[in-house]
């Protein structure tokens, strides 16, 4: 899965030079082990990706650039050799038949929300966010938050249950230590007042998480920051608010895997977007296919103009 890069030359004529001097070419790494960007002044670069000791362009559209770039987007890793030959299979198996093709797209770019791997990191994230705060998590904050819970995971590799379990306790306690969080729940809350408050911005009923036993629990604990902590998880891992959450999950995932952005950035500006494809897939149950959610981003404007 060796790509090589060269950049693209773009014309920039229309660019005014300052009277400081021209812009300089920068380059922007979000995360060392992923591909850095290369700007010129404010103005992304795109580059020239080319098969290795040919001229033959790598495109968006390619079986293996296109598995490769759902594992950087959603797992925010490399992919290991066995996953990227697996799925890149699944499309190259159709051939020169298109709508087997663009079917397998929209099947492996789903997977990956779908999987054991984007469930345990970035979804769990999602959970935390939104079951302590009622509101979507920002794209600038989400994602080295699932990078961290992520750290050394690969599934299938190595002790990687293990390893997903103490990055979800440590990340979870460090959590209700944020400042954030304990300006909307502080210590001084009753457990009850805690367990309370947090069944509310959940959005569930105290029968949904069995609240007398979480509040049980945490009183056991002596109110401690592993056990506020438990108690957290044990409202937002539970199954009324999986599916509570799992498809409005789902819709923005597309905008920050896809599109790198917040639902409401530019060029959108608001939610109209995000609530669209939110009332589609509910209106579909959930059915990505039959919504035609995902595939509708990967052939979006938007997602070819990153590459």
């Amino acid at each position: 899965m060796k790509f090589a890069i060269a950049v693209l030359v773009i014309s920039l004529s229309g660019l005014s030079v300052l009277a400081q001097g021209p812009p300089t070419l920068r380059i922007v790494t979000e995360v060392p082990s992923l591909p850095s960007e290369l700007f010129y002044g404010d103005i992304r670069v795109k580059p020239l990706r080319l098969r290795p000791g040919t001229n033959t362009p790598i495109t968006i559209n390619d079986a293996d650039f296109f598995v490769h770039q759902q594992y950087v987007d959603f797992l925010s890793r490399m992919p290991d050799q066995s996953g990227f030959n697996f799925w890149v299979n699944q499309i190259t198996s159709c051939g020169g038949n298109g709508a087997c093709v663009d079917g397998q797209r929209v099947n492996s770019s789903g997977a990956f929300f779908l999987s054991i791997e984007f469930n345990g990191t970035g979804y769990f994230v999602y959970r935390l966010h939104k079951g302590s705060f009622g509101d979507l998590p920002r794209y600038a904050t989400f994602m080295p938050d699932t990078r961290q819970v992520g750290n050394g995971v690969i599934v299938g590799q190595g002790d990687w249950q293990g390893q997903l379990a103490a990055n979800q306790t440590a990340f979870a306690n460090a959590w209700v230590g944020r400042g954030s969080f304990l300006a909307r729940y502080p210590t001084t809350l009753s457990p009850g007042e805690y367990v309370d408050n947090l069944i509310q911005a959940a959005g569930l009923t105290a029968a949904q998480v069995n609240r007398n036993q979480i509040v049980a629990d945490l009183t056991a604990s002596g109110n401690s920051t592993a056990g506020r902590a438990t108690a957290l998880r044990s409202i937002i891992e539970s199954s009324a608010f999986d599916t509570k959450e799992k498809s409005p999950a789902f819709v923005l995932m597309q905008y920050f895997g896809y599109l790198r952005r917040n639902p409401d950035g530019a060029p959108d500006n608001n939610l109209d977007g995000y609530n669209f494809w939110l009332n589609k897939l509910n209106q579909f149950n959930g059915d990505f296919h039959a919504a035609e959610m995902v595939k509708s981003f990967i052939v979006s404007g938007e997602y070819f103009g990153r590459f």
